[in-house]
């Protein structure tokens, strides 16, 4: 019995031998490193906690810390944290080369729901881009602009369903303008005729439930797919089910079989990814792209029906939260500057005037202060408050003898860069004037609200307009009321920011011009 406590007792001294040995990395390596990681999970252990999400626990170690670049450990796997913002920059774009993939878990064989373009590697991640860049043209878009405005339309419907015809009423925009972005989601990508305001309860909205069921299970498994995809593509060939992505996959077989049935033809995404799998390219030209394209290989298609699902889900995950969450957030903030709200109020109205009350796509492009204000609303809450690479062979960080070694997860803490007043003065006020040529008093190389570079967000306008879209509905037809200076709290899950207690802003309906 003796000899059998003497045993364990060494076997768990050499265990924890090894473990500290292995979160001794970085100082072995001469290496500057964040020095309030804990044993096992590194900057990450209030996630675990599920204290705050993962952009925020990053966030923390970005704030703690003086240097360019920080070793730091995310769960047991090394890691490099970039706060420098033309270091940060370096790796997206000019020193590309090194850092081409995220790092996160794909399996194309076993796995096809995994492999969208957010998660494809090397030469994969490249065919993909190209197949699927012609599909954001501003052409398309346009094409695509009238099925978002009957969306946005049944927004408005439901809100002047809700408010009283006289006085204001208190609305959590975070849940209006996360049911616009989900029905636009559904129409514009999948194809499917819905509305979310009238039937909530429909199939593809309760998929967003599940989606974002939070436990500790979910909070360590997703972390998982972004840390440490071994142990994630370990699970999944144990038999572990993506289950959203295989409803989503079964709404898209019988979406493209009865359209291919029936001859039909949709303004949006999945037409398009149609096309792609029939004739193996989208079609550059924006004149006759809404049109059946019939294979010219036969059956032999071009793009797998779960290589479509894997693009239509990531769009899925990465437009529904920022898209509602952009336009959410403007409003908030404007509620808060009554001389900005004023601004944009007036803006809206007269360009409007000018277009018979019509919104349109050349319409919203018109509108110069909602863009800036678009603009601020993405720096102090980006969509993605981290951004994340691998280093795809041994890089020296430059003007130091620093090397990060191939294969080494790299973080952006872009919530910390937007947020630093070494960038961005006075960077918690909301101030959209900053972006003017004449005020400019910012790094532009900190601003990088859809990531840089060749794996910038392919979306990034298709969500901006869909935002743009709700803000100038909303003030349109409604009043927002000002109100006082407050702070929004962050979810304790997830990687996107999104709002604890939702987005509260005051309505009122506004009387006919």
């Amino acid at each position: 019995m003796f000899s059998l406590i003497v045993l364990v007792g060494s076997l768990l001294a050499l265990f924890w031998f090894y473990v500290k040995h292995h979160y001794d990395y970085w100082l072995r390596r001469g290496f500057p490193f964040d020095k309030h990681s804990s044993i096992p999970f590194g900057c990450l252990d209030s996630v675990w906690r599920r204290e705050k999400g993962m952009g925020m626990a990053i966030y923390d170690a970005y704030v703690k810390s003086k240097e360019r670049v920080l070793g730091v450990f995310l769960l047991f796997r090394p890691a490099v944290l970039v706060r420098d913002a033309e270091l940060a920059r370096r790796v997206l774009a000019q020193d590309f080369s090194s850092f081409h993939d995220r790092g996160i878990y794909v399996d194309e064989v076993n796995d096809p729901l995994s492999g969208s373009i957010f998660a494809l590697r090397g030469q994969s991640w490249r065919s993909m881009r190209h197949m699927l860049s012609p599909c954001f043209t501003s052409g398309k878009l346009k094409g695509m602009f009238s099925t978002s405005e009957e969306i946005s339309n049944n927004m408005v419907t439901h809100l002047q369903k809700t408010l009283p015809e006289q006085g204001s009423k208190e609305i959590d925009l975070k849940t209006v303008m996360q049911t616009y972005a989900i029905d636009i989601i559904a129409s514009t990508i999948f194809g499917l005729e819905m509305n979310s305001f009238v039937t909530p309860d429909n199939k593809f909205r309760n998929l967003v439930t599940i989606a974002r069921r939070n436990t500790r299970f979910t909070t360590l498994f997703g972390m998982m797919i972004f840390l440490v995809p071994s142990v994630a593509k370990f699970l999944f060939s144990l038999g572990f089910k993506n289950q959203v992505g295989m409803a989503m996959l079964e709404i898209v077989k019988e979406t493209i079989e009865y359209r291919e049935k029936h001859g039909i033809v949709r303004k949006d995404l999945l037409q398009l990814l149609m096309q792609l799998r029939n004739t193996g390219a989208v079609d550059e030209s924006d004149e006759n792209i809404w049109k059946i394209q019939k294979s010219t290989t036969g059956d032999n298609k071009c793009i797998s029906i779960e290589s479509i699902t894997a693009q239509a889900f990531i769009f899925y995950i990465a437009g529904q939260e920022t898209t509602g969450s952009t336009a959410a957030f403007t409003l908030f903030e404007l509620a808060q500057y009554p001389e900005l709200l004023q601004r944009l109020q007036t803006e809206v109205d007269e360009t409007l005037a000018k277009n018979n009350g019509q919104i349109s796509y050349d319409t919203l492009q018109k509108m110069e202060f909602l863009d800036l204000c678009v603009q601020e609303t993405l720096r102090k809450y980006p969509g993605l408050p981290i951004l994340n690479r691998e280093c795809t062979q041994d890089y020296t960080v430059p003007d130091t003898n620093h090397v990060i070694p191939k294969g080494t997860p790299v973080v952006i803490s872009l919530y910390g860069i937007h947020h630093d007043a070494e960038y961005f003065p006075d960077p918690e006020k909301y101030d959209p004037d900053r972006y003017l040529d004449e005020n400019r008093n910012f790094n532009p190389t900190a601003f990088m609200p859809f990531g840089e570079g060749p794996r910038m967000c392919i979306a990034q306008r298709m969500g901006r307009v869909n935002s743009k879209l709700a803000i100038v509905n909303i003030l349109k037809n409604f009043n927002v009321e000002v109100m006082s200076k407050r702070e929004i709290d962050f979810e304790n899950s997830g990687i996107a920011l999104q709002p604890k207690h939702g987005v509260k802003v005051r309505l009122s309906k506004r009387l006919p011009q």
